[in-house]
């Protein structure tokens, strides 16, 4: 294959109009070659984006939802995050090993620094994985890859993967992009090598899973001590994506407080009341909330 990266980039040296001058017939199937050297296989030209048709014709059908999910190589979220959580009333099974080639592997072998939850005033919406710039981050199920490139909002060097089982998986911070949009790869291929670009302090590759451009918390799925998913059967709901909100301590429960929350919206979620919240914490039904402020909600 680098061969023909090789031979195509000198047999399209002298030309600089982005018009169809050649086809390749390949393994993979009918390659279309531009004019600014880039190429294409033409089964990926009227490509919906749809890889689970099941879960699709779900979504579709429910008309509270009014989800987006195209595919598009130039935006990191497709749905330019429109899909709200909240329209969630129904509850999707998924099968996290329904994959077509193989199932779970782990993107890199390494000790987790920092979870899903709230963090320095927002939410940190995946995992980050230690690892050293160089070291090579795998593809975590079997999909196609959607998105690979530098992205100016943070991520830096990002590959998102599309997968059979109906999420998308991010990979940040990489120091080198192994794979180009449209790549159709499997569980443990190669894609990427870690790095520190973006907003990164330090090596480490930054995974998120996320359902429809929602994210959710990595370790409801996966076993990051085991290096394996905790159960094939994923149900997602609403609560689901509220993991990381709220913590356990004994019999309490509390909630971290984020742009946006008030007394009435924080009972509301934790079906519980106003008054209550306030008797369990002191407070009075004005009291003005601080981002990043535990509230007892149990």
């Amino acid at each position: 294959m680098r061969l023909l990266v090789v031979f195509l980039t000198i047999f399209l040296s002298n030309y600089s109009f982005s018009q169809i001058i050649d086809t390749l017939k390949t393994e993979e199937g009918t390659m279309l070659i531009y004019s600014n050297r880039t190429w294409e296989y033409m089964e990926d030209r009227d490509f919906d984006g749809v890889l689970n048709r099941r879960l699709y014709d779900l979504v579709e059908a429910d008309s509270n939802l009014n989800y987006i999910q195209g595919w598009d190589s130039d935006v990191c979220y497709t749905s330019d995050l429109k899909n709200n959580v909240n329209s969630l009333k129904d509850t999707f099974w998924l099968c996290v090993q329904e994959d077509i080639d193989s199932g779970f592997v782990m993107p890199f072998d390494g000790r987790v620094t920092s979870r899903y939850g709230w963090r320095k005033g927002r939410n940190h919406n995946g995992t980050d994985i230690d690892l050293t710039t160089g070291d090579t981050v795998l593809a975590a199920w079997s999909g196609k890859v959607r998105y690979a490139k530098f992205n100016t909002g943070g991520f830096g060097n990002l590959v998102v993967i599309r997968h059979h089982n109906g999420l998308e998986t991010f990979y940040a911070h990489l120091s080198k992009l192994l794979v180009t949009p449209n790549q159709t790869v499997k569980a443990g291929d190669p894609i990427g090598l870690g790095g520190n670009t973006g907003h990164s302090y330090g090596s480490h590759l930054h995974f998120e899973v996320r359902f429809y451009d929602i994210p959710m918390n990595p370790e409801n799925i996966i076993d990051f001590k085991k290096k394996t998913v905790k159960d094939e059967n994923l149900f997602v709901h609403r609560g689901l994506f509220k993991a990381g909100s709220s913590v356990s301590s004994g019999n309490r429960v509390y909630h971290r407080v984020r742009s946006g929350d008030t007394l009435g919206a924080i009972a509301r979620r934790n079906r519980t009341s106003v008054s209550r919240l306030c008797s369990l914490n002191g407070i009075r039904s004005t009291t003005v909330l601080q981002i990043g402020q535990r509230i007892r909600v149990r």
